[in-house]
């Protein structure tokens, strides 16, 4: 009688976590799509020979990706009930090494192409020994990914080695990723959606990305079940490392350059837009087509405020109320409902 009870509390909690996979919140994206025309309207109002142009939209389209493969490899652990506090310090030292591996092949009489490939190959095998040391630290300590110390280490190590100088010496063709376009549109912005469609499937269409969202869920339960939730972990982390190297990849091609201090103040936003995007914080719920609105409506926020002439700081104060703002709305809305006639029930 006890093993039924147990296997029926399992069967509950399976179905209470794949719910949110098979349809997920339609009102959080209504959100979201609402606050994105509205700032859009907005900004276009205030400015109207600045804002609604060509030139603005395409000029967005080659700042967001650099913060969208930071936060997807944020949300990649968000999901699991965990977090990477090390992305910024794995992208930047990523990109350190990249840049020396194509220079020491130039250097050394190879082609462009070829020391473009070294140097592509040495920067992901560093990411996946990151990650795996951060994924395994994570999985077989039990201590809270925040108290891990990968992320002191990593930058400790690249600022030591660079003394916080700039390493440049990227070849030339390099520069094509960050700057090229690809019939109008940003090779950078095209990336990015193409690695963001890649990880949607992965949370939605895998037993990997459903394995993820059950541990950030319960990961007892999910343990009970015969799911080898350490094994889970690492690949968690493993992936959010990949992810950094795709972003430290990008920044170096638009930066022609790499700095162990590039990006640092995109760590916090990498956050901000998850939640904004509806990722549980906790872990076990969330989608990517929320991630990448609530980075259109960031993206606005900052290139609207630019426009306007406001300060960085007062643009990220504005990144920070828009999100207690949503947050505030979020719970407000079922005390909302519940006023309706029938309690809100459709």
């Amino acid at each position: 009688m006890h093993d039924e009870i147990h296997a029926l509390r399992l069967d509950h909690t399976f179905e209470r976590l794949l719910r949110p996979l098979r349809g997920g919140a339609v009102g959080g994206l209504a959100g979201l799509w609402a606050l994105l025309i509205a700032l859009v309207v907005l900004f276009s109002l205030l400015m109207p020979s600045q804002f609604p142009t060509g030139g603005t939209v395409q000029s967005m389209m080659f700042q967001l990706p650099e913060l969208g493969l930071l936060a997807l490899a944020q949300v990649v652990p968000l999901i699991t009930g965990g977090l990477n506090l090390a992305i910024i310090a794995t992208a930047n030292q990523a990109a350190l090494v990249m840049v020396w591996a194509m220079k020491l092949a130039t250097s050394a009489g190879a082609a462009d192409g070829v020391a473009i490939v070294a140097g592509l190959l040495v920067g992901l095998a560093l990411c996946i020994v990151i990650g795996l040391i951060t994924g395994a630290l994570v999985a077989y300590t039990g201590v809270h990914p925040v108290l891990v110390g990968t992320n002191s280490v990593i930058d400790g190590v690249s600022i030591y080695v660079t003394r916080g100088t700039i390493v440049t010496g990227l070849p030339e063709s390099f520069q094509w990723i960050g700057s090229g376009t690809i019939l109008g549109i940003p090779a950078g912005f095209v990336f990015f959606l193409l690695i963001a469609g890649i990880i949607g499937v992965v949370f939605r269409r895998t037993p990997f990305g459903v394995s993820m969202y059950m541990i950030g869920s319960n990961l007892q339960a999910t343990r009970y079940s015969g799911i080898d939730t350490r094994r889970v972990l690492i690949g968690a982390y493993t992936v959010s490392s990949v992810l950094c190297f795709c972003a430290a990849v990008l920044m170096m091609a638009r930066f022609n350059s790499a700095s162990a201090d590039y990006a640092k103040s995109y760590l916090l936003v990498t956050i901000l837009a998850a939640v904004l995007g509806g990722i549980d914080p906790f872990g076990g719920f969330g989608r990517i087509g929320g991630l990448v609105l609530a980075l259109f409506v960031l993206q606005v926020l900052s290139s609207g405020c630019n426009l306007l002439g406001f300060s960085q700081h007062l643009t990220l104060a504005i990144w920070g109320l828009t999100l207690i703002a949503t947050m505030a709305a979020r719970r407000a809305g079922p005390a909302l409902l519940s006023l309706l006639p029938g309690g809100g029930r459709r």
